[in-house]
């Protein structure tokens, strides 16, 4: 049964964050919106919203009818340089609140943003010489770079001090979960590679850095990110606070990348004293992946809907190892576990019951 008094709409509720948040507050009994310029309409009982984000007018007219009590900020758009990923993704954040803002319905606003926050923009992402300290925490002060991250929160501090709201703010690492033709999505991205490399006798070569491979690392499931959105929405103490979210577990990657090529039974290859982009390796393998569609009748024949190698690389090449603090949730009593090698394994899972790959 829906629950009327808490009505949560998902921004970007066909994202692998969006999707699973949305399942999850479903799951507990809330009603659900999810809204996303082209609507996800496979979730049962999400009730789907088409917007564009970006158009006042048509968020306007979208949300005539809806008040929803909890906004879930899941989504942001790629462009060419920081400073209009600024522009652009904090427009983003201040249309939607401008829109909501008159209704008077909104109690919490949860953003999602990411480890960015302490790595530093894309263009300039852990390269900068102002590499944090690991583990990172959430006092951690922000770089003196110009990041999106910053202006997406300062929008969301406006229009709570504007609408008397509550906030939290939610840095995962990597995002591990079911998802397909979202930017940044590693696991899909190597089912993508572990299947091209079955196919073609190739080694499952790692792509990244030296520090990545020999470094302690964590990883976010997406399921456990939901969570947490909705626990820091629902508690009172975790309210107008940021908050880390990883699984709780720590691996390396030397560890990890054989597990993962054992699955898929393959053979791994390791670092080898160069980084080795993975956005390269599969670059010329589009043919090869329609092929495979064909032979084994997939649903996706176009690799760059299911592959973010840029993404992978950046995430596998940092010159540092990255991990998180949880100290923020868990002293509040924020408890969820989840397995790393176990949310690679699930997601491949379903990718080959879903007949996304062979």
């Amino acid at each position: 049964m829906e629950n009327t008094k808490k009505i949560a709409l998902v921004v970007g509720a066909t994202g692998i964050t969006g999707s699973n948040l949305a399942e999850e507050l479903i799951r507990q009994g809330w009603t659900t919106y999810g809204l996303s310029r082209n609507p996800n309409h496979s979730i049962s009982g999400l009730h789907t919203v088409k917007a564009d984000l970006l158009d006042e007018q048509s968020l306007t007219t979208a949300l005539n009818e809806i008040s929803p009590t909890h906004v879930y900020f899941t989504t942001w758009m790629r462009n060419d340089t920081e400073e209009e990923n600024i522009r652009i993704n904090s427009t983003l954040v201040r249309n939607l609140l401008n829109v909501l803002s008159p209704k008077k319905s909104v109690t919490h606003v949860a953003l999602v943003t990411g480890l960015k926050h302490y790595l530093g923009p894309f263009e300039a992402y852990a390269k900068q010489g102002i590499l944090p300290e690991t583990p990172v925490r959430e006092e951690h002060p922000r770089l003196p770079l110009p990041n999106f991250y910053y202006a997406q929160e300062d929008e969301v501090y406006a229009a709570s001090e504007r609408d008397g709201f509550t906030w939290s703010i939610h840095r995962p690492h990597t995002v591990v979960g079911y998802a397909v033709g979202n930017l940044m999505n590693i696991a899909a991205t190597l089912a993508v590679y572990a299947s091209i490399c079955k196919e073609t006798g190739r080694k499952f070569v790692w792509p990244g850095s030296e520090a990545q491979w020999y470094g302690i690392s964590d990883i976010t499931d997406a399921k456990i990110l939901a969570e947490q959105l909705v626990w820091a929405s629902d508690t009172e103490a975790a309210k107008n606070q940021a908050f880390n979210i990883t699984n709780g577990d720590v691996f390396r990657w030397k560890w990890l990348w054989k597990r993962l090529a054992d699955w898929f039974e393959i053979e791994a290859e390791g670092f080898n004293g160069v980084i080795r982009p993975l956005e390269k390796e599969i670059k010329n393998d589009q043919e090869i992946w329609k092929a495979l569609t064909k032979k084994y009748n997939l649903k996706e024949h176009k690799l760059d809907r299911l592959s973010s190698a840029w993404h992978t690389d950046l995430d596998l090449g940092r010159p540092l190892e990255v991990m998180c603090d949880m100290s923020g949730s868990r002293k509040l009593g924020f408890s969820s576990f989840k397995s790393t090698e176990d949310s690679f394994i699930e997601v491949f899972e379903r990718l080959r019951s879903e007949n996304i790959i062979p």
